[in-house]
């Protein structure tokens, strides 16, 4: 299915690169964003202006990439906007509560669109490269009318279900991990370097053997050298995502007493100023109850 009509909304880090791909895998892509920056940019490259909100749901199929529940809330899940809505599917692509999947495939529902949740993993350069990771889930006939597009912007697509919210619950439980990945990398490097030891040579021993992958060489290396900045995913989206998994914990009463210390690790950071770093820059926190200097 060469040549769909799609309407993108966001434009941010991750979706430009998104985008892009669509534009370059030969589908018609009309594209809208709250600052027309990035609209400019992609229109360059071959895609077109939506003249609203509604001029992107006139398509064949929406993708969007918003920041938050907050976002795709306002913006998405207008009554008005669904009932004048000429796509077929929105597939969503990003990080959003359980409780908010769970209500934005009903709304849809009640509009006859289908709703494909399908977070992503993955960094701005991985998106761009079309080789971000999704976790998607949705019914059969609405994930059919997605993969050509999912194809088109990633590496790979794992399934976790017929409920969008399947999807959701799998990613806010896969950065739950990564913070906590985070965290332990950062208390770990504080212990050894209190008794001598270099980080680097901590994280590029643990890389090498107990833990290969990215997770540890990727962001092991940027605790040890405390290498923050440009933020790949800032540290207010760590600290979101946090939340949701607290939350997503709470509403299934599943404790997730790790992410009671993760949540104050995260504020402690942002209170500390580190509001436009990566999230990886919690590691300052365990850095600073140490006594070692920042």
């Amino acid at each position: 299915m060469s040549g769909m009509r799609i309407g993108f909304v966001g434009l941010g880090a991750m979706g430009r690169g998104m985008a892009a791909n669509l534009v370059a895998a030969g589908h018609t892509v009309r594209v809208w964003n709250r600052s027309p920056g990035p609209v400019a940019e992609l229109v360059a490259r071959g895609a077109l202006a939506a003249d609203g909100l509604a001029d992107a749901f006139a398509a064949d199929v929406v993708v969007s990439m918003l920041a938050d529940d907050e976002a795709v809330d306002r913006l998405l899940l207008e009554p008005a906007l669904l009932a004048g809505a000429g796509a077929r599917v929105h597939l969503n692509t990003a990080t959003v509560s359980v409780a908010l999947a769970e209500r934005a495939e009903a709304l849809h529902a009640e509009y006859g669109i289908g709703y494909v949740a399908a977070p992503v993993l993955g960094r701005p350069p991985v998106a761009a490269a079309g080789e971000l990771e999704f976790l998607a889930a949705g019914n059969a006939e609405s994930l059919a009318a997605v993969e050509p597009l999912l194809a088109a912007m990633g590496r790979h697509t794992w399934y976790f279900g017929e409920r969008p919210a399947q999807a959701s619950a799998a990613k806010i439980s896969t950065n739950f991990l990564l913070a906590c990945a985070i965290e332990s990398m950062a208390e770990a490097c504080s212990l050894a370097e209190a008794n001598g030891v270099r980080p680097a040579d901590l994280i590029g021993m643990l890389s090498g053997t107990l833990f290969p992958g990215p997770v540890y060489s990727g962001y092991g290396s940027m605790v040890a050298e405390r290498r923050y900045e440009p933020a790949g995913f800032r540290l207010p989206l760590g600290l979101k995502d946090v939340g949701l998994a607290l939350s997503a914990g709470a509403a299934k009463h599943v404790p997730l007493p790790f992410g009671s210390v993760l949540r104050d690790a995260f504020l402690d950071a942002l209170a500390h100023g580190d509001g436009e770093k990566d999230w990886a820059a919690v590691a300052a926190v365990a850095r600073r109850r140490a006594g070692l200097p920042e």
